[in-house]
């Protein structure tokens, strides 16, 4: 199994390994030539990706991906000891447990109004079971899903890759993704998501096997090659700090 970013699986134990599709058929929707995820096959392998289950258990976990892995960890056990029979709380135990006691297991204002809202809408059915969840496209996915607070398409996306497996992913906001494009194209900028958007048309309707390769092209790029891709605004404003620098200035009459 491919490890892509330890934060996809927050220290939970991965109980089933996931395969995409393989990559053979890539090269007719990839970028010509040389170039691109399609030519980097022999080097990175097939796609391998986690598959966890546990749809609404797993969600509770959001709130705190922003935290550091061990910190996350400490405070989903002291959720997670909140729930009956040693699991995370249920929707319905959720909605009834008491702001104090959600404080006291280390979760703020905001993330305990994202976890309720999460299961509000699990039990009046926005929010799917994993069976419904299959059977929706991934459009109809993202509309529900993030009308949830505290979820945004990006959560959405890794759910749609890493539980759903669907083949047809490209998560435009992702910082990986978007470092790994500049590494596989040669480019200094990190490309906006829209422009991310639109190159990815020719990767359909492999976009999630594309990712992983960009996923993968940043993992081994190396941090002193990833310092060098930057914002295209970022980049303008030291370019044009560094050309004031070297600017020779007027004498002095």
């Amino acid at each position: 199994m491919v490890n892509l970013f330890p934060r996809f699986q927050n220290g939970a134990p991965v109980t089933k390994e996931f395969r995409l599709p393989p990559v053979r058929p890539a090269p007719r929707h990839g970028h010509s030539g040389s170039e691109g995820p399609a030519a980097r096959s022999t080097h990175q392998g097939n796609p391998r990706i986690p598959h966890r289950d546990r749809w609404f258990r797993k969600s509770v976990r959001s709130p705190s991906k922003k935290l550091l892995i061990f910190s996350a960890a400490t405070i989903f056990g002291r959720v997670k000891a909140l729930g009956s029979n040693g699991r995370a709380p249920s929707p319905q135990e959720m909605l009834k447990l008491r702001k104090p006691a959600l404080r006291k297991a280390g979760l703020s204002g905001a993330k305990i109004l994202a976890m309720k809202d999460l299961a509000k809408k699990t039990i009046e059915g926005i929010v799917p079971s994993l069976e419904e969840a299959n059977k929706l496209s991934d459009e109809e996915l993202v509309k529900r899903l993030v009308s949830v607070r505290g979820i945004g398409a990006w959560t959405v996306e890794m759910f749609l890759i890493f539980r759903l497996g669907r083949p047809d992913v490209l998560p435009i906001h992702d910082l990986g993704v978007r470092k790994g494009w500049s590494v596989t194209y040669g480019k200094k900028h990190m490309p906006k998501p829209k422009e991310l958007l639109a190159f990815g048309e020719r990767w359909r309707p492999y976009r999630t096997v594309a990712s992983w390769y960009m996923w993968r092209a940043c993992q081994r790029a190396g941090h002193a090659a990833l310092r060098k891709i930057r914002p295209a605004k970022v980049r303008r404003k030291r370019e044009a700090a560094r050309a004031a620098r070297t600017r020779p200035r007027p004498r002095r009459s």
